[in-house]
């Protein structure tokens, strides 16, 4: 199967997106201008102003003489650029590799696609209508190749389909600028009277390159499809990508359950062949209106598990609003894993590793209230309490050492010890009261000290000596004095735990 490249050309994009929103300037010349160089310069004309002569680049005072009812507004720097960018993944439901062109022309690689709208005639006529709906003038072309495409939207008419092969016939009476050549190669070619492509066409490749230089005739062999020109996405495609467009627009939530399912069994089936699982994975839904849902899962073990991954996405269908319908579904796994079989058995066989179905309780956890609140921790080989536990990357992380049962350790220890006010103090022992956030605590019983000493190899500082300690309420703590006691002169006291 032969490439098909479209490529489309906003005639008028800049004075389109003003028109649509002030139908009254599509009536009248109307012009967008900006500050180059210390002048006032046009840089973008409506179809009208064009009639009367009026073109991008002309000095705003020159054009104001020719036509003083001109209407005129500031071109919005950088506005456009983004402008064209929503455009570009917006034609992504005509396929997955769109790429900008330049700040008015769009490339589509529709190899593959047009068949989904029957013919490429049909193809391209729906991309007319939908633009020509909400306001744009476009020029549109289909070929084997993207120069061929970019000369007949932009010196050709405003509707092409070239046939495969017919590249030369396509291009032969147009003028050597359509070949995207700089501008001093096109006006020594019409200098010698070459004055369109089928003048030259036929020359030897060594002449054309003497005369002329290598940038022409790369750009000569990109038209005729001698070399391969390629494209770089506005949205690179993910190596597992999966698209389901819709005959009518779907509306219901069990039309979108429906469209997600199918798209599943597709990526997860070819994971599967290749021993792999997806880590996250992306939804979305191209609404009509032109807007995108998405939703999105993450995993904490390589899976290809379907009905696992669907329930995942269905705890987030809801949010999907499908307004007027949707027309097109896309599935991307954003994130892909090997994935070890050898691990899945002593899952199922419940051996030393985690369980599945804790595996996939955590999945529906985290997806339902948020990874950063399904916390897992380790040991790790410290001293320094707050330093002896470590966050796990992942469910299948191993400790590197052993918990240490034979110290009793608080349910909860701050990551800060936070400092306390505390009165009577007695050396080696806790003291009687203890102010913290404005509440005074009476201690009615005692446990401790154990002593903790600093880790000199990574800094310096006090040792710590410990007491758990329970107030006249039944509240128990886990409290430390910095340093020896010197009579309570500059004695610090810090609350660093909560037991149960």
């Amino acid at each position: 199967m032969s490439k098909r490249f479209v490529v489309i050309w906003f005639r008028y994009l800049k004075t389109d997106w003003f028109e649509r929103r002030e139908p009254e300037l599509s009536k009248q010349p109307f012009v967008l201008y900006a500050n180059k160089q210390n002048r006032m310069i046009v840089t973008a004309a409506n179809k009208m102003a064009v009639s009367k002569g009026i073109y991008p680049a002309t000095v705003l005072a020159d054009a104001r003489a020719v036509l003083p009812s001109l209407q005129v507004k500031q071109d919005p720097p950088d506005f456009f650029e983004k402008k064209i960018k929503e455009f570009a993944i917006w034609f992504i439901r005509y396929s997955p590799l769109v790429a900008i062109e330049s700040e008015d022309s769009i490339i589509i690689d529709a190899s593959g696609c047009t068949h989904l709208w029957g013919s490429e005639s049909a193809y391209l006529d729906d991309i007319v209508k939908r633009l020509k709906d909400i306001g744009y003038t476009i020029n549109i072309a289909i070929a084997d190749t993207i120069g061929t495409a970019w000369a007949l939207t932009h010196f050709g008419s405003e509707y092409n389909i070239v046939e495969s092969g017919q590249e030369i016939t396509a291009l032969a009476h147009l003028p050597p600028e359509s070949l995207r050549i700089e501008f001093e190669a096109s006006e020594r070619l019409h200098k010698l009277g070459l004055h369109c492509i089928y003048d030259f066409i036929k020359m030897p490749a060594s002449v054309l390159r003497r005369r002329f230089g290598n940038d022409f005739i790369r750009q000569l062999q990109y038209a005729l499809g001698y070399l391969e020109e390629h494209i770089q996405p506005v949205e690179p495609l993910p190596e597992y990508h999966e698209r389901l467009q819709c005959l009518e627009p779907i509306v219901t939530a069990t039309g979108i359950e429906i469209a997600l399912h199918q798209l599943l069994m597709v990526i997860c089936g070819q994971l599967k062949k290749e021993d792999k699982g997806l880590r996250t994975a992306i939804f979305k839904s191209w609404r009509v209106d032109g807007k995108i849902e998405k939703i999105e899962v993450a995993v904490n073990r390589p899976s290809s598990d379907v009905e696992h991954l669907f329930g995942l996405f269905a705890l987030k269908i809801n949010t999907i609003e499908p307004s007027l319908g949707i027309e097109l579904f896309t599935l991307d796994a954003l994130k892909v894993e090997e994935s070890n079989k050898e691990q899945e058995k002593l899952w199922k066989a419940g051996g030393e590793l985690v369980d599945t179905g804790i595996a996939q309780l955590i999945d529906k956890l985290s997806n339902k209230i948020g990874e950063e609140n399904i916390q897992r921790f380790l040991p790790d080989e410290h001293y320094w309490p707050e330093r002896s536990i470590k966050k796990a990357n992942a469910l299948d992380d191993l400790p590197a050492t052993k918990w240490n049962g034979n110290i009793n350790r608080p349910v909860r220890i701050l990551k800060i010890p936070e400092p306390i006010k505390v009165t009577a103090p007695i050396p080696d022992y806790p003291p009687m009261l203890f102010r913290y956030k404005e509440k005074i605590h009476k201690i009615v019983k005692a446990d401790g000290p154990e002593r903790i000493e600093q880790e000199w190899w990574l800094e310096e500082g006090r040792h710590r000596d410990y007491y758990y300690v329970e107030d006249e309420e039944g509240f128990r703590y886990w409290l430390f004095r910095s340093g020896h006691y010197d009579g309570g002169k500059q004695d610090r006291w810090f609350l660093h735990g909560y037991c149960a």
